[in-house]
This record gives structure tokens, C-alpha cells and sequence, in this order.
């Protein structure tokens, strides 16, 4: 019951976070025309991969910042860097990093969509600070535990009967590590007072710098992701943790 339950969950937010983008997106505005799904969808589907790249390079790197001398498991990946491969991807960095970028992609651009048809205006940071960092708490927290609910449900390695459980504790990491995340807005403003506007409004300064340092600290501080702590087994193995010397 417990299973069935966590992917009618599931089921229920990608249905709900499909039918917010189609609303949002596609429906009429005032200062404009009705937008054709065929000439919007398109660019809808750019802005969310491009963000889902962005997404997937952050995490990647956070990793350096979060284990800077320790050994990843990336799964499969894993044989082209000549490290063991336990689980080609189930449990790895590689899951995470596809898994988190796509929730995190799709809450992003609808957070932001549902700003904009709420206040009739883009969201900017500039113009709405406090606006903007609720946005910046509700598609990471939404996002996050949008990948949890996911791994929870599909995820083989969790026992059937554990699966609520897992997702109930994961959710709450994700609230505790999302709230660690409110200086990301700030990132762009801070490179561009020490790097001149072209550095803060650039892709490294407004998008990967401020997004690679927010998945530190929501990971690191959510799951105590630091150093030899939150290490699946391979990596623990990798890395010589619990091995007496």
C-alpha cells in the first residue's frame, strides 16, 4: 500500500507540474496575443533544457566542493574513468545529477511562470528581491522533493516496505537544505560589484556560479553531504572509509 501510495505521489505532482506549464505558458495575457502551442512549446522546451544543463554542470561540480579529495561514483560512467562500477546507476552521483537537474528544471521555469501571471511582470531580482527568493525556496524545495518522491517510488535498492518511510525523510532533508539556499539571487549581484556587470550577468556568474554553490549547501547541509560523510558503499570502499590502517 505503502508503494502504491508513493506513485499515485508521484504520479500526481508531474501531472500537476505538466498541467502549470501548459497554463502558464500557453495561456492568454493581457499585453498580448494567444501564443500557438506549436510556435511556444518549442521555445519552452529550449529554456528547460538549457536550465537542465546548467542544472547537471552544478551538481557535477558541487561535488568538488563537497569532496574535494574524495572518489565519486558516477555508475556506469565509472569504466571510463577507471573506477569500479557496483550500480550503473541506481544510488550513484550520475542518478542525482539527471535525476535532481530535470525536477529542478521543470519547477524553475514553472515557479517563475507563476510569478509573472500572478504579478503581471517578470520575475527580477533587481525589481521584486522578496519575491525572487520565494521563488528561489519553492522550486528547489518543490524540485528536490519531486526527485525524492521519484527515487522513493523507483528506485530498486529501497525495500518496499521502507519506501514511505524514505520519502517522508528525504522530503524533510529537502526542506532543511532548501532553506540554506536563500543567498543564491545574491551570487550575480556580489560578482558583478567584484567582476564589472559583464561577469554577473553572464552564464558562469548568473546561472552555473550561483547554482553550483546553492547544491553545496542544500546537499551538504540537507544530507550532511561533506567530506567522507553521505558515501554510498562503493565510494566509502573507493576512498578507504571504516578501513583501519
Amino acid at each position: 500500500h505503502n508503494t502504491t501510495y508513493t506513485y499515485q505521489c508521484v504520479g500526481l505532482l508531474i501531472k500537476t507540474l505538466q498541467r502549470s506549464i501548459i497554463d502558464l505558458y500557453l495561456s492568454p495575457r493581457p499585453t498580448s496575443s494567444t501564443m500557438s502551442f506549436a510556435t511556444s512549446a518549442p521555445k519552452v522546451a529550449q529554456a528547460v533544457t538549457a536550465t537542465f544543463a546548467t542544472y547537471c554542470t552544478a551538481d557535477f561540480l558541487s561535488n568538488f566542493i563537497q569532496h574535494p579529495t574524495q572518489k565519486m561514483d558516477y555508475g556506469f560512467l565509472n569504466s571510463f574513468i577507471g573506477r569500479e562500477v557496483d550500480q550503473p546507476f541506481w544510488g550513484t552521483r550520475t542518478q542525482h545529477i539527471i535525476g535532481v537537474a530535470g525536477c529542478l528544471a521543470i519547477t524553475d521555469h514553472t515557479s517563475q511562470a507563476l510569478f509573472q501571471k500572478v504579478f503581471k511582470k517578470e520575475l527580477c531580482f533587481a525589481k521584486s528581491p522578496a519575491a525572487f527568493v520565494a521563488h528561489t525556496f519553492l522550486f528547489i524545495f518543490s524540485g528536490v522533493t519531486l526527485y525524492c518522491a521519484g527515487d522513493a517510488a523507483l528506485n530498486p535498492n529501497h525495500k518496499e516496505e521502507d519506501r514511505m518511510t524514505t520519502f517522508k525523510s528525504e522530503t524533510y532533508n529537502s526542506y532543511v537544505g532548501s532553506n540554506t539556499a536563500w543567498f543564491e539571487p545574491y551570487v550575480p549581484v556580489a560578482v558583478a560589484k567584484l567582476a564589472g556587470p559583464a561577469a554577473g550577468s553572464s552564464w558562469l556568474g548568473s546561472a552555473l556560479l550561483p547554482a553550483t554553490l546553492a547544491y553545496s549547501t542544500v546537499k551538504g547541509v540537507g544530507w550532511n553531504d561533506w567530506g567522507n560523510s553521505g558515501l554510498n558503499e562503493l565510494e566509502e570502499k573507493m576512498n578507504g572509509v571504516g578501513v583501519e590502517k
